[in-house]
């Protein structure tokens, strides 16, 4: 991932004038410094790397960092989760800039990673800055990431859905994920009756998911087998925010049912070495804490000692984003 940085062989930076007789470096005659020339080359590829990690990784960053922000605001911690709502939307901007740059200059490349569940990543992740926003009082706002949010999923899923692969694996999930995350950003704007269609469509998507589910990947995947719970965690939480309570309830039952299976699974086969899909499971962490808060009751209690998991595995995905791109 990281840009090569070698020096364009044929071009030292210095060294001693060439002999009597020998070719002279046109390039050194003409006033073009080498030393300059593979800068930029060095840069051009640097941010050429940066903009394919943001359209493939970008989306999973911004959805761990927000969520763990709104979760972190429901449990009282506001300057924290201003703070990271700060990362999470200069995130969404960066993504964007790199999505635009690939529109412009490779819309092959950009189709072709438009069709996996992967790029769902860029709609659940402007719905969930979205929702941030809606914490703030910032409904307008809100509402307009709303309309990029739905118009991203309308575009999206029909083509993630006809290039579909089984059996599937954590990152499928995403399918259900997107959607109800449309959902959940939808009854926040005040727009409650209009949020169940995109919930039952979701509570769709996760059958039609589950039931193609390879269970080896909670043991091989390298992070996004979280979703196969935090899908069930969304849709809690857009029962919730859809005023569905005893159905809530019931969706945050069987998430939680998930809960065992995936920390076992974690010590069996611990996942020691740092993948960008651990961005996958923050963000179901983070949703955990965040349903919990929605579906009320004694679940309060558990929500607010589960923000501190989530802040956690926040914490470490960053650092091992941070040292895997320096």
């Amino acid at each position: 991932m990281d840009p090569d940085p070698s020096i364009e062989p044929g071009l030292p930076e210095t060294g001693p004038r060439p002999p009597w007789g020998a070719k002279p470096d046109l390039r050194r005659e003409s006033g073009h410094s080498p030393t300059v020339e593979c800068s930029l080359a060095d840069a051009a590829r640097t941010y050429a790397a940066a903009g394919v990690w943001l359209a493939r990784a970008g989306g999973a960053v911004v959805m761990g960092t927000g969520i763990v922000s709104v979760a972190l605001s429901l449990d009282g911690r506001e300057s924290l989760s201003r703070l990271l709502f700060v990362a999470a939307a200069a995130g969404l901007v960066a993504v964007a800039a790199a999505l635009a740059t690939f529109a412009v200059s490779d819309r092959v490349t950009l189709r072709e990673h438009a069709c996996v569940p992967g790029a769902l990543t860029w709609v659940a992740a402007t719905d969930v800055v979205g929702a941030r926003l809606t914490l703030f009082g910032w409904r307008h706002e809100a509402e307009a990431l709303l309309v990029v949010a739905l118009a991203l999923w309308l575009v999206l899923v029909p083509c993630v859905l006809a290039h579909w692969r089984t059996p599937t694996v954590g990152l499928s999930f995403l399918l259900v994920v997107a959607t109800e995350s449309v959902a959940v950003l939808t009854a926040r704007v005040g727009l409650a009756h209009a949020a169940l269609v995109p919930f039952a469509l979701g509570l769709a998507f996760y059958v039609f998911v589950v039931a193609r589910f390879d269970v080896r990947h909670v043991l091989e995947g390298d992070g996004d087998h979280w979703i196969a719970g935090g899908a069930l965690a969304i849709a809690a939480l857009a029962a919730a925010r859809c005023e569905l309570h005893t159905l809530g309830l019931a969706l945050w039952a069987a998430s939680a049912a998930w809960l065992p299976a995936l920390l076992v699974a974690e010590v069996v086969r611990p996942r020691l070495r740092f993948d960008a899909r651990r961005w996958s499971t923050v963000f179901p962490l983070g949703m955990y804490a965040v349903c919990s808060f929605a579906v009320g009751g004694r679940l309060v209690d558990f929500a607010r000692a589960w923000v501190w998991v989530a802040l956690a595995a926040w914490a470490i995905a960053t650092a091992g984003t941070v040292r895997r791109l320096a």
